[in-house]
């Protein structure tokens, strides 16, 4: 259990603050992450990693001369927004282009990808690469579906070498990707880790048992067994990675890694079996590292992470770093890098409105007040749907964002905005404060959604209908979500296609709305037997059999609210 916390609400916050502070000769705090506190030369190629915090050192610790530029921080297992990774790629952009790395998760996958859109915009080059090293997440042939976990450690410390040396953006991504390529892990839990202010883990293994085929993201392993000596779990840790061997390869960079309760010395216990099982299948070691690189709070367990090397691999797994967790080689002369005021950031642009675009503004402002009554009431239930094979945040992400959100709207109505602008605003807030995957896409939803407004008019019942749609495309389109899958997707389609065809009908925006929203309570509920397709419960797709998808029953509870304000 996270016994030393002030809020919970700030423990990643502060946490980052205070490494900061202990490790300033590395990094520099900025919002939303940290960048190299050394100078770096113009027209080196940036490796920008991170992911949701609760996984030191990762990624923090990976920032330093040799390895990353800077790392982007979310809230405890939850993505980091659109807008704090765009936020710090700017401010370690040399000009070189960028290299984004992080795991294979649907909330990084779309914060990322929706921030290097905007900054491609911006003129700059940015490449990304997904790590996807966990066998026990997907099968051989669907290996992009894989999710990243300790094998994010070595990619990036291949892909920091590559860019020190001075390659080319387009070299540094395929060296990036070819590491990915040939990275695979495993890796086995203990105990469940719990949450900052939370009173339980998110899951328990029961006495004697273990996971196997852990997340590193608080979710369950795929199945239970009972815990074996050391050297019976070498032996399925070793033969499980070295299953998708490729063909001839022998030299390989292994790391033995610890989940953040598992003491230092029972990973060289361990060891000691792995080392021989390795031998005995003709694995030639290169530098190989135990310890704790990839965390899950204080989750009992370890993973096994093997990387094939060919010569070029081997290189820069070997090259110098010094970062704060990693340190190998000679030391690099640096020098400070010019301290720039990280300001704080402008409050968004709010355009000419007229008085019927505001007084629309406010109706919608009404509404998003009822929503964040009605997310927190629900922030139990919904956290408690989404453990089943979640990391159970789904609550607790809903109600912060939509928390947000009001306040951004808020404040924008109050320097005049309309109702365009006061719901593109509201849906910024929303994604950069709940961070995580339904943070982006609820961010997204709201966004999209008020591009069919306007801050010149009225709102027309025609224009709520339009942005419906408008908003569910871009979902779809960004978040690569199909009917099926398991998801808000799994509602939103049928909720669009009631309204539009009750409008059709000739009914009124209120009686369609409850129409549409009564469709929507019955899809989301229809989801309980489905297999999940996408996100963190893919691989525990057993376990969210029989319960209903999260994202799907919050988005019918909005619906259902909204319903009753009209």
């Amino acid at each position: 259990m996270t016994k030393i916390v002030d809020d919970p609400e700030t423990f990643a916050s502060a946490a980052l603050a205070g490494f900061s502070r202990v490790y300033g000769r590395y990094v520099r705090l900025v919002k939303g992450g940290v960048v190299r506190a050394a100078a770096v030369p113009r027209g080196k190629v940036s490796v920008i990693v991170g992911g949701g915090s609760g996984h030191y050192p990762a990624f923090a610790g990976y920032v330093g001369p040799g390895m990353a530029d800077a790392a982007v921080a979310g809230e405890i297992f939850a993505s980091p927004s659109t807008a704090a990774v765009a936020r710090v790629c700017r401010k370690a952009d040399f000009g070189g282009g960028i290299l984004l790395g992080f795991g294979n998760y649907a909330g990084d996958v779309l914060n990322f990808g929706v921030a290097a859109e905007r900054l491609r915009a911006e003129g700059i080059d940015v490449r990304i690469v997904a790590v996807t090293d966990d066998v026990a997440s997907a099968p051989a042939d669907r290996h992009l579906q894989r999710r990243g976990i300790a094998g994010d450690f070595l990619v990036f410390k291949v892909a920091g070498a590559a860019a020190e040396a001075g390659l080319s953006l387009d070299e540094v991504e395929r060296v990036t990707r070819l590491a990915n390529a040939r990275t695979f892990s495993f890796g086995v839990a203990f105990g469940g880790c719990t949450l900052p202010g939370a009173t339980a883990p998110l899951f328990t293994v029961p006495k004697g048992m273990m996971a196997l085929g852990l997340g590193i993201h608080g979710e369950p392993g795929i199945r239970d067994t009972q815990i074996v000596p050391a050297g019976d779990l070498a032996t399925l840790l070793v033969d499980t990675v070295l299953a998708e061997r490729p063909a001839g390869a022998r030299r390989a960079a292994v790391l033995l890694n610890g989940l953040g309760a598992t003491k230092y010395e029972e990973l060289f216990v361990l060891w000691g079996a792995v080392e021989g099982r390795l031998a005995a299948a003709g694995v030639d070691l290169v530098a190989p590292e135990a310890g704790e690189y990839v965390t899950s709070l204080d989750m009992q367990g370890c993973s096994l992470t093997v990387m094939w090397l060919d010569e070029e691999l081997e290189r820069f797994w070997l090259a110098p770093c010094d970062t704060p967790v990693f340190r190998r080689g000679e030391g690099f002369q640096t020098q400070p890098a010019a301290l720039v005021e990280d300001a704080a950031d402008e409050a968004p642009a709010v355009g000419p409105a007229s008085g019927a675009s505001r007084e629309s503004a406010r109706c919608l402002a009404g509404i998003l007040d009822a929503m964040v009554s009605a997310l927190e009431e629900a922030e139990a239930e919904l956290g408690r749907i989404d453990a089943f094979a979640g990391d159970g945040d789904h609550g607790q992400g809903m109600r912060r964002g939509a928390a947000a959100a009001r306040d951004a709207m808020h404040q924008a109505m109050a320097r005049g905005a309309g109702a365009k602008t006061a719901l593109a605003v509201a849906g910024d807030a929303w994604a950069d404060r709940a961070g995580g995957t339904s943070g982006a896409i609820w961010g997204l939803l709201l966004r999209s959604w008020s591009s069919a407004f306007s801050d010149e008019k009225a709102l027309l019942e025609a224009d709520i209908v339009r942005g419906a749609r408008l908003a569910l495309d871009d979902v779809m389109r960004l978040g690569g979500a199909k009917p099926g899958d398991k998801t808000l997707v799994d509602a939103f389609v049928p909720f669009v296609a009631a309204l539009e065809t009750a409008r059709a009908d000739g009914l009124s925006l209120k009686d369609a709305w409850r129409k549409a929203s009564v469709t929507c309570e019955e899809a989301a509920q229809a989801t309980a037997p489905l297999s999940p397709r996408l996100g963190r419960a893919r691989p525990l797709a057993e376990r969210s059999i029989g319960h209903p998808d999260a994202g799907a029953v919050s988005l019918a509870l909005v619906a259902r609210t909204i319903a009753s304000r009209l």
